[in-house]
């Protein structure tokens, strides 16, 4: 990710679930909330639900290759939390990329 940098913390992630504004679609759960700087800080959140450590780890891929696909059609300044709904092991980057596009559009956050 070129432009942009992980939020890492749980006070940074609450600050977006508490403060943000969400949309969601089937796959995914897009919350933005504006911060102070010329970058964007992207947190991925998959939980046990969803299913074992593999099908976790192969959603945040999948989320992280999508976005950095797209990063320069994102406006600058943002806080993104991405919340996985459901996915399994045979999800497709190709729905990942365009719930993540979705979500995006509904936000109003692509230039």
């Amino acid at each position: 990710m070129k432009y942009s940098s992980s939020l890492k913390k749980n006070d940074e992630f609450r600050r977006v679930y508490r403060f943000g504004r969400s949309k969601a679609n089937r796959n995914l759960i897009l919350y933005v909330w504006k911060n102070d700087s010329n970058e964007n800080h992207l947190g991925i959140s998959v939980s046990k639900k969803v299913g074992n450590s593999i099908v976790r780890h192969h959603m945040t891929r999948l989320i992280r290759e999508a976005y950095r696909l797209h990063e320069e059609e994102f406006s600058t300044g943002l806080d993104l939390v991405v919340v996985v709904r459901c996915g399994d092991k045979k999800t497709k980057l190709m729905e990942v990329e365009s719930s993540l596009l979705h979500l995006a559009n509904l936000q109003r956050i692509l230039k």
